[in-house]
């Protein structure tokens, strides 16, 4: 018979401990077409039809006004061979920075908004801004997805993203975590 071992908790103050976040790098562009890279954590799904990605964001960011105003964005998924760069990109600010000339990370056009695709980022998702939700010192940005980007080298013989090929990694709390292996499939308890 197994048995699970109790554990003592503690109550804490409230604060937003939910773990792990996605590391992502948000395309956005000014008003002139430059181009900017913020590094954001506090990424997720909203919606699943229409695709939507909500993305939080403090008001004093410079991309925040590029998004606000441009109305467009690109989510970009890095792997762990750019850990460094995207680091960096949520080090400095695109006010005082060329991230893509410093990170020497590649602009490509996306098809259907301004903000460019990063070439080294596997997965690529062009959003157009839907809503901002004001909510606190973050602000929710909703994005629908109108086009999505893969590279062939990342996909298995059905198609699919192979996530071991694709290598993201997590943030939680100030550290950055690789995400090791698959541990089994959804619906496996119904087996």
């Amino acid at each position: 018979m197994l048995r699970r071992s109790v554990m003592a908790k503690i109550e804490r103050e409230p604060f937003a401990l939910l773990y792990p976040c996605p590391v992502t790098l948000v395309t956005c562009v000014d008003k002139e077409g430059k181009p900017n890279i913020i590094t954001l954590a506090w990424v997720g799904i909203a919606c699943a039809d229409p695709p939507t990605i909500g993305i939080a964001i403090r008001p004093h960011r410079y991309s925040y006004g590029l998004i606000r105003d441009t109305k467009e964005f690109v989510v970009n998924i890095p792997t762990m061979d750019i850990l460094r760069e995207t680091d960096y990109c949520g080090e400095v600010s695109g006010r005082d920075h060329d991230k893509f000339a410093e990170t020497k990370l590649s602009p490509e056009p996306a098809r259907h908004v301004k903000p460019p695709l990063i070439k080294e980022c596997p997965v690529n998702m062009e959003c157009v801004l839907q809503q901002v939700l004001e909510l606190g010192v973050h602000h929710l940005f909703l994005g629908r997805v109108v086009a999505v980007h893969v590279d062939k080298a990342i996909l298995d013989e059905r198609g699919r993203i192979d996530y071991g090929k694709a290598r993201p990694f997590a943030y939680i709390h100030g550290e950055y975590w690789s995400l090791r292996e698959m541990i089994d499939l959804r619906h496996f308890s119904k087996k």
